[in-house]
């Protein structure tokens, strides 16, 4: 695995901003133009972010280092399954982070716990 640093994660993030004006300043015909490229600088991004939060470079919110410590207890937890924690109910949740061009089908998921009302 790579170390990253700051400096790569700022790198990232102008990479992304850079590709996202190219697109915005863009006045051709062609409505998908870029749109790969934006779609691997944020990839990048999310992996050197997450890649920097788990060597403890960049800290990690509350909720974060909950979810981190749910994903360690519950590895194998199943969309929509309720585990209880600390006698809370948190239900693990996909989420879509990227979609196809024609937005009809998701191309890469994110998970989540979401805190049940008790």
């Amino acid at each position: 695995m790579t170390a990253y640093t700051l400096e790569d994660l700022e790198a990232a993030r102008g990479e992304l901003t850079d590709w996202n004006r190219s697109f915005d300043e863009y006045t051709g015909n062609n409505p998908d133009k870029y749109q790969a490229d934006i779609r691997s600088a944020r990839a990048n991004v999310r992996m050197i972010e997450a890649a920097l939060k788990a060597s403890g470079i960049v800290p990690m919110s509350d909720h974060e280092m909950l979810e981190a410590t749910l994903d360690r207890l519950f590895p194998a937890a199943k969309s929509k399954e309720i585990v209880e924690y600390e006698g809370h109910r948190y239900q693990r949740r996909f989420i879509p982070l990227e979609r196809s061009l024609s937005r009809k089908s998701v191309t890469e998921w994110g998970r989540t716990w979401q805190l049940l009302s008790e």
